[in-house]
């Protein structure tokens, strides 16, 4: 686990890491689903408890620098 992983409590932590890797890249991700079901955990770590997710649709993650 690098130093930077060590520091990923929460979900917002991950999500603000993503953030910092794909800004200024112009990165643009899109997720087409059907019917798709996952299991996510409910906490960042070794957790055994998760909830599932449902998704149909598009999800469509871009970034930008103000």
């Amino acid at each position: 686990m690098t130093k930077s992983q060590e520091n990923i409590q929460t979900w917002p932590d991950l999500a603000i890491g993503l953030y910092e890797k794909l800004t200024g890249k112009g990165a643009v991700i899109t997720y087409d689903f059907e019917d798709f079901s996952i299991g996510v955990p409910k906490e960042v770590g070794d957790s055994s408890t998760f909830t599932t997710w449902k998704m149909n649709g598009k999800l469509k993650i871009s970034t930008s620098e103000k």
